[in-house]
C-alpha cells in the first residue's frame, strides 16, 4: 500500500524501500505473488503531489500521461520487476484502483506490455463495478491474458437516487457522508446479488484460476468479523451450487 513513483522523493524513498523488503521477505518465505498498486507520479517533473489523469483534454493531461509512463512508470517498474526476478518472485499483482496509474484492465495490460509478465492483476471487482466493468468480462480478458495474480472478494453497492444526480465519481470520505454517495463499498452479496457472484466464481473458473480468493472487508456498516462471515456464507454457498455439492 505505497507509491513507488510519488514524485517526493522521501515519501518514494519509503515506499521504493518498503517493496524492496517486500520481495526479500516473500523469498524467504517462498511466497509467490506481491500484491501492491502501480503508484502515480507527478504531472511534470517539477510536480510535489501525485496527479491522476484519466481524461485527454485539454492536450496538456495528454502531455502528462505520456511523460508520467515514459519517465516515471514504465521504467521504475522495469527495475522493480527486474528485482523482484532476481529474488524467485514472478509475480507482481497489482489492485487496480483509483488515483494511481494502473486503474482499470486497459491500463493493467498496458503495463504488463511495457514491463513484462511479472505483471498482472490483484482483481478487485470493487474498484471495478463503479467504472461500469462486467466482472466477468474483466476475468476472462485477465485470464486470458494470463494475468490474473490474486482476487479479492469485496462488493459495491449503487445507490440510484444520487448516481442518477450526481454520478459515479461521487464518493463518501467518511461515514457520516453515505447518505450522499453514488456508492460504497460492501460485503460481497450486499451491492450484487448470489448469483451475479456464482456468475463470477464460474468465471474464474474457465480461465483455471488456482490463486486465492481473499475477502477483503472495507463495508462501512457491517463491522469486519461480521463483514467477512456473511461474504464467506455467500462464497461458499455459490461455490457449492457450481460443484453440485448443496
Amino acid at each position: 500500500h505505497g507509491n513507488p513513483i510519488h514524485p517526493d522523493p522521501k515519501h518514494a524513498a519509503k515506499d521504493v524501500e518498503s517493496f524492496r523488503n517486500t520481495v526479500l521477505l516473500a523469498e524467504r518465505m517462498e511466497v509467490p505473488v506481491i500484491v501492491g498498486f502501480s503508484g502515480c507520479p507527478g504531472g511534470s517533473p517539477s510536480d510535489t503531489m501525485p496527479n491522476w489523469v484519466t481524461y485527454r483534454w485539454p492536450p496538456e493531461y495528454r502531455e502528462m500521461i505520456d511523460w508520467q509512463w515514459k519517465e516515471r512508470v514504465v521504467p521504475y517498474w522495469k527495475g522493480a520487476a527486474k528485482f523482484a526476478r532476481e529474488h524467485g518472485i514472478k509475480k507482481l499483482a497489482f489492485e487496480m484502483h483509483p488515483n494511481f496509474v494502473v486503474y482499470n484492465p486497459k491500463t493493467l495490460l498496458q503495463l504488463r506490455e511495457a514491463v513484462g509478465e511479472e505483471i498482472g492483476a490483484n482483481c478487485d471487482l470493487s474498484h471495478l463495478f463503479w467504472q461500469g466493468c462486467d466482472p466477468v468480462e474483466v476475468i476472462h480478458l485477465l485470464g486470458k491474458n494470463g494475468a490474473l495474480f490474486h482476487a479479492h472478494m469485496k462488493d459495491t453497492v449503487f445507490f440510484p437516487e444520487n448516481k442518477d444526480r450526481f454520478g459515479v465519481l461521487n464518493f463518501a470520505f467518511t461515514t457520516e457522508e453515505l447518505p450522499q454517495a453514488s456508492e460504497t463499498f460492501r460485503a460481497v452479496g450486499y451491492g450484487h446479488s448470489a448469483s451475479q457472484w456464482k456468475a463470477i466464481l464460474q468465471a474464474y473458473m474457465d480461465v483455471d484460476y488456482d490463486g486465492i480468493l481473499s475477502i477483503e472487508n472495507e463495508d462501512p456498516i457491517l463491522s469486519g468479523e461480521v463483514g467477512v462471515e456473511r461474504a464467506a456464507y455467500v462464497l461458499k454457498n455459490v461455490r457449492a451450487e457450481l460443484l453440485g455439492t448443496t
